[in-house]
Order: structure tokens, then C-alpha cells, then sequence
């Protein structure tokens, strides 16, 4: 199996707004009620994972947490829907209805009638990287192209939120408002607008792999079976804890050299490394891995939110700039992993914070 990395600097893109739409309600992950079920060893996993509550709307599916997300991000820069170039869907792991598009949805909801509209995914929380990969894509292939939205609401695929052995799933929505940024070369406007050079955050560069031996190892039987019934299973459990965690120790360390390599950058150079968030443990396994220091921020908001999927990196990025954790002029590498497998590095640039996310 040859893995596939998809990487480059030559086109960097603007995040030019941001935000995010958690719901208000907490749930004490002990008070869980899927731990009654539980075996005493599964119990004593989820509660020592490091979560100590996630956020939970049961009245608000995922097209309505991506739809809050979006128009919060779109307002913070007052740009109206109908002038997006694309929006981009990083598609729930289950959709409301089969056939249905989950996508042209939220591209009615928001009004956005003019914008080129799809969905990515089938990375789970590494889904957000192709998502990017496309919207950088578009933006450099049609100089007159609009801003590109990229939302993604977060729901468990299942009845239950504790994922065994790995997470607590939250409920959360995210957008990411994407523009040219101003050393890309390119100056059509569009109906959106030209380079951003006042963009809170710049991405440089994007690398990823997969490897599709471990397509199902997480998965969820949904055929004739109610939704009450749906489980997230692990196929294997010694694979995701020790073969998969081995492969993904090289691949990271192997993706991280060379996106550093690329762009001229060593070690030293990067001011903080964000994670997503699964387990205290996992990131404890990707600092001694990789010889690195993942940011205070990702532990915080692992305690407070669990896993948000793909939207855990860029809340922990945005989360870090907004406590000073990271400042104008910093570099940050946002790392993602999935157990599908996949693997993805992105090497961010901190800009101008007059008009920062919250």
C-alpha cells in the first residue's frame, strides 16, 4: 500500500473568520448513561480518559449546529451568504436521511444560492484536512471564485457517547471562512473579495495520509436496527491501542519532518502544537512520540468538551491565540489523527488579532 500525501506551500490560505456554536448543557461524563452498561474495565477507561463533561443538545441535529456555527462566523466579518464562492460540507458520520444532500441543506438555510456546494469526510475527525485541501484547490484554480465556508456539525453516530476505548463524543458546530491570502499572487475579487492580509490565522501547508487497511475498525451496524440500538464498535482493540498506535507514531513523526523541511522551518520554530482531542492519554502519547509539547489549551478543552471531531484543532488553535498562548507572527502545527487510519498535519501562521473568534 503506497499512502497518499497530499502537500505544498505555494498556495497559502487565509482563515478569515471563524466560530464555533457548543451547546450551553453539560453533561458529567459519570452521569453518562451508557456506563450502566458497561463492563467495570470499560467504565474505569471512559472515566479515566480525562473528560469530564461534554456539551449535549438533543433538540439541535447536525445541519442546525453547522448552520449556528456558519452564520456567526459570517457575521463577524458581515459578509452575506449569497456572496460565498463555495461552501464546503464535512459531512456527518450519520446523516439525517439516506439520498438526501446533506450539503444543498445548508446551503438553502444559509441562503448562499451562488456558492459551488459539496461535502467531504469518510476520514472521521481527519476530515477537516481534505475539506481544506478542496477549498484551497478552488480558491487557486478561479482567481474570481468568492470566500469558501467550510462547516462541519458534530454529532455521535451512535445512541452513545463514550466511544470504547478511545472518547466522549460532545455535541459542537464549527466554520471556517477561507479566503486568497495576500502571498498567494492571485488579485480577482470575486463576489467575495481579493488576498486577506489582515487574516487572524494563514495556512502554509497541509499533509496527509491514510491507510485503508483499517477502514472498519471502528464502524456502526445501523441496518434493520433501531437508532437506539446503534453501537460504536472496535473490530480490534489490541490493533487501535498498540498496532495502530505504532503506525501512527512513525507516520506523524514522518509527516511533521517534512512539513517543517518544506518550509524552511526547524523545531524551535514552532510555537505550539495542537491536537485533537481524545484521551489526557493520547496526548501524552503524541508529546513522547513526536518530542513535542501540545499546548495547555487542548487539555482544557478536552476536560470540558470531549471530542468535537473535526472540529477539535481549530477551536484548540483559536482557543490558544484568544489566552495569549500564541501570538502574531507564531507558527503552530495543528495534528490530527483518525482511526480509520488517518493522519494529518497542517502548519498554521498567527496574523493581526484586532477581530478574533470567541
Amino acid at each position: 500500500m503506497t499512502p497518499h500525501t497530499a502537500a505544498g506551500s505555494a498556495f497559502p490560505v487565509a482563515v478569515r473568520s471563524a466560530a464555533w456554536h457548543v451547546p450551553e448543557t453539560a453533561v458529567a461524563v459519570p452521569e453518562l448513561t451508557e456506563l450502566a452498561s458497561l463492563s467495570e474495565s470499560e467504565r474505569r477507561t471512559c472515566l479515566a480518559l480525562g473528560i469530564e463533561s461534554v456539551r449535549a443538545d438533543d433538540a439541535l441535529n447536525s445541519a442546525a449546529l453547522g448552520e449556528l456555527a456558519a452564520r456567526d462566523a459570517l457575521a463577524r466579518v458581515g459578509l452575506a451568504a449569497r456572496d460565498l464562492g463555495a461552501l464546503i460540507v464535512v459531512e456527518p458520520r450519520a446523516p439525517e436521511t439516506l439520498l438526501s444532500s446533506e450539503a444543498t441543506r445548508l446551503q438553502h438555510l444559509l441562503g448562499a444560492e451562488r456558492a459551488v456546494t459539496f461535502t467531504v469526510g469518510g476520514l472521521g475527525c481527519v476530515s477537516v484536512t481534505p475539506a481544506l485541501l478542496a477549498a484551497r484547490g478552488l480558491l487557486c484554480a478561479d482567481p474570481e471564485l468568492g470566500d469558501v465556508l467550510v462547516v462541519h456539525g458534530s454529532k455521535p453516530a451512535a445512541a452513545g457517547r463514550y466511544r470504547h476505548p478511545v472518547t466522549v463524543n460532545g455535541d459542537g458546530g464549527q466554520a471556517l471562512l477561507l479566503s486568497r491570502d495576500a502571498t498567494a499572487g492571485t488579485t480577482g475579487a470575486g463576489p467575495g473579495r481579493g488576498p486577506d492580509r489582515s487574516a487572524p490565522v494563514r495556512l502554509l501547508d497541509i499533509a496527509q495520509e491514510t491507510n485503508g487497511e483499517h477502514w472498519d475498525l471502528f464502524h456502526v451496524a445501523y441496518r434493520d436496527r433501531p437508532t437506539a440500538e446503534w453501537r460504536e464498535e472496535c473490530r480490534d482493540v489490541s490493533t487501535y491501542s498498540f498496532r495502530l498506535a505504532m503506525e501512527g507514531r512513525g507516520r506523524l513523526s514522518g509527516l511533521l519532518h517534512g512539513l517543517l523541511e518544506r518550509n524552511g522551518l526547524k523545531p524551535g520554530d514552532v510555537r505550539g502544537y495542537v491536537s485533537q482531542n481524545l484521551s489526557a492519554a493520547g496526548f501524552t502519547f503524541t508529546e513522547e512520540s513526536l518530542g513535542i509539547r501540545i499546548l495547555p489549551v487542548c487539555r482544557d478543552n478536552l476536560r470540558r468538551y470531549g471530542h468535537l471531531g473535526p472540529n477539535d484543532v481549530f477551536l484548540n488553535l483559536w482557543t490558544a491565540i484568544e489566552r495569549g498562548e500564541l501570538a502574531e507572527g507564531d507558527h503552530a502545527v495543528l495534528i490530527n489523527v483518525s482511526p480509520v487510519a488517518a493522519w494529518s498535519v497542517l502548519l498554521a501562521e498567527i496574523g493581526p488579532q484586532e477581530e478574533r473568534a470567541q
